[in-house]
């Protein structure tokens, strides 16, 4: 009989894109991987080219890493994976990710840096890879951007399972490499979008508008003097005469909540800070305007815009970023009790504008019109709002970027920069007077909740009417709707709540905290 290291060194030249039954068995009661990155072939003549990370494995392996990829079939392309076992005592096992081509950058026709965008699918493809292998103990390569892999391997590996019994075994990632800053940067990103995952995702008996709320204040509790978080009450929303909220508020039995959060991290107290804005529909029936059933489940994420700016905010002051923000969510159920809005109605908005609200379906920009009355108080620097809006913004734009509609060129160059490093796109709308039009005539109020060309234009009517609560000069309306969710087209994303734009909101902070532009 051939002794085991002799069958073994066979099995994995055979067999090593495959795996070999011993052998996986064998080293899988190690429970530590190591995920490495390869670039694909530009020319066929050319010879393999590994990460340095991938080098240094090759070396120390005495060139059996080069060698076993050769063997094992053609060029990885971007996104593909190989396992291979017994290659280094350390990591029992190794999965090579393909990284696309090595001349990868940022791509003007699909506005973001491909070869990010890369490393995170190609990241995200090896750790899980590992966890169905039950493979707790990861290291990633850096691949050349350790903040992009530390987010691929993050956001890859998230799930939301805490309503089963059965769970996948949890995978712990570490950086390959030297890149501590980044990484960590990376991996802070990534716990961010997957805060807005997990809210969002949860059941809306879970998380109520109270319960909204009580995670940011657990979660801020010991962030330090320079965060505080204000859990306004039902009382505290009719003293601030924010009718149009309550009016939507009204129809559930769960109370309204407003909540607010300061982050103070400039060194100049008297900066103005940004304010983000969010919806916090924790669930959206459609109120009387009943939605259809198919699919209404998936209205617990109608909070995506709070999720977002709130976890945003969140990892700004983990990150000790040196801006002011403050992050302002309207939480509240749309139901339809006895006492919700009726189509028809006509309610009274806090800058004292009425609003008949003849489709009580269309609930967030109700909410949004009171808190961006409110945003105005703190003389901010730029106001930026999130909400999955409108179906129509799915229907333009569909998952491919979150649409904005902004006064301010200013605004938009910041928002559109941030989304091409985070490949998290966004993509400008108009903001015509055409859509003005639509809402602003209305037979029994000062505006209407809705155009009166009824579909046409719905996502840009929307936007519409929110200008009409906004006088600062900076101001950027995110349609969150199309992004809400992920099937597939987010490789480094699973199915379920996307959590989108998080990473974009942050690094629009970060970016905003840099420029010195006096407004």
């Amino acid at each position: 009989m051939l002794p085991f290291r002799t069958l073994l060194k066979w099995s994995v030249n055979r067999n090593c894109c495959r795996g070999f039954a011993v052998s996986q068995q064998n080293y899988n009661s190690v429970k530590k991987g190591l995920v490495l990155g390869v670039y694909e072939k530009e020319k066929e003549e050319e010879s393999l080219t590994l990460t340095n990370a991938g080098d240094a494995v090759d070396n120390a392996v005495l060139g059996k890493l080069r060698d076993q990829l050769a063997r094992s079939g053609p060029s990885l392309k971007k996104g593909k994976s190989r396992i291979f076992y017994g290659l280094h005592e350390d990591f029992p096992s190794i999965v090579v990710v393909g990284l696309g081509k090595k001349s990868a950058g940022v791509n003007q026709h699909e506005l973001w840096n491909e070869a990010k965008e890369n490393i995170r699918a190609a990241v995200s493809v090896g750790c899980r890879q590992m966890q169905d292998m039950e493979i707790v103990q990861v290291e990633v390569d850096p691949c050349g951007d350790a903040q992009a892999a530390a987010e691929g391997a993050v956001l890859g590996l998230f799930e939301y399972n805490e309503m089963k019994k059965k769970k996948k075994k949890a995978v712990t990632t570490h950086l390959h490499g030297s890149e501590i800053t980044a990484w960590e940067k990376g991996v802070l990103y990534a716990e961010g979008q997957n805060l807005a995952r997990h809210l969002m995702e949860a059941p809306a008996n879970y998380i109520t508008p109270t319960k909204f709320a009580e995670t940011f204040e657990q979660r801020l509790a010991n962030m330090g003097s320079n965060v505080k978080v204000f859990t306004r009450s039902k009382q505290w929303i009719e003293e601030q005469q924010m009718g149009a909220f309550l009016s939507v508020a009204k129809g559930s039995e769960e109370p309204p909540v407003f909540l607010e959060i300061h982050y103070s991290g400039s060194s100049d107290a008297s900066q103005p800070p940004l304010v983000f804005v969010g919806k916090g529909v924790t669930f959206d029936s459609g109120g009387i305007s009943l939605k259809p059933s198919s699919g209404m489940d998936a209205m617990r994420g109608d909070m995506g815009g709070a999720a977002t700016v709130c976890s945003a905010i969140t990892t700004a002051a983990k990150l000790k970023l040196p801006i002011n923000i403050i992050s302002l969510a309207p939480l509240c159920e749309n139901m339809p009790n006895g006492r919700a809005n009726k189509p028809g109605d006509v309610v009274k908005a806090k800058n004292g504008k009425t609003i008949q609200v003849d489709n009580t379906d269309a609930e967030g920009r109700l909410l949004l019109a009171d808190a961006l009355c409110y945003a105005h108080s703190f003389n901010p620097r730029a106001i930026v709002n999130a909400a999955t809006l409108t179906g129509a913004m799915d229907v333009a734009l569909g998952s491919a970027a979150a649409g904005v509609f902004t006064n301010s060129s200013w605004l938009w160059t910041h928002l559109q920069e941030a989304s091409v490093v985070t490949g998290d796109r966004v993509w400008r709308m108009p903001l015509f007077e055409h859509y003005s039009k639509q809402v602003t005539e209305s037979a029994l109020a000062d505006l209407n909740n809705i155009g009166k060309y009824s579909r046409s234009g719905g996502a840009c009517t929307a936007a519409a009417f929110l200008k009409e609560f906004v006088t600062a000069p900076h101001w950027a309306h995110l349609d969150i709707a199309g992004v809400m969710s992920n099937k597939d087209e987010v490789p480094y994303l699973r199915k379920g709540m996307s959590g989108r734009p998080t990473r974009t909101l942050i690094e629009f902070a970060a970016r905003l905290s840099e420029d010195k532009q006096t407004i």
